[in-house]
């Protein structure tokens, strides 16, 4: 059964304003959260921690979250983890290539930390019927 006491969610962005804010919002929520804020950490962390749920940012540098996304979904121990990309990029450019790379959702910024909660619990909800 799902429970937010038990839900780990990894918050990854390069921008730590943005992490800070989503870290302290789902933490309160009662989520377990760990904050990334470069792509190669980020896969590093995936691998270690075993998150429930991914926030990804799009727009990285080094290697964009198209790339995480795809090495994480090539990875046998990380595929099942769903993806949310978080991106200021306009839909028409990302929402394809977003689900292309393995992503389950994607959300505009700036969105509300309370549509960002709404959309953490349905992901966690859809992968543990």
């Amino acid at each position: 059964m799902f429970s937010e006491r038990s839900s780990k969610v990894l918050v990854v962005d390069d921008e730590p304003g943005i992490t800070e804010i989503v870290d302290a919002f789902l933490t309160t929520a009662g989520y377990d959260v760990m904050v990334e804020n470069t792509s190669e950490g980020a896969i590093k962390r995936v691998s270690a921690w075993k998150p429930d749920v991914i926030l990804l940012d799009i727009m990285m540098p080094v290697m964009d979250g198209y790339d995480v996304c795809a090495a994480l979904k090539k990875n046998q121990a990380t595929a099942d983890i769903p993806v949310v990309f978080l991106t200021g990029k306009d839909a028409s450019d990302d929402q394809g290539r977003s689900f292309k790379s393995g992503g389950n959702l994607y959300v505009k910024k700036p969105f509300s930390c309370e549509r960002l909660l709404d959309i953490v619990k349905i992901v966690l909800l859809s992968v543990n019927k």
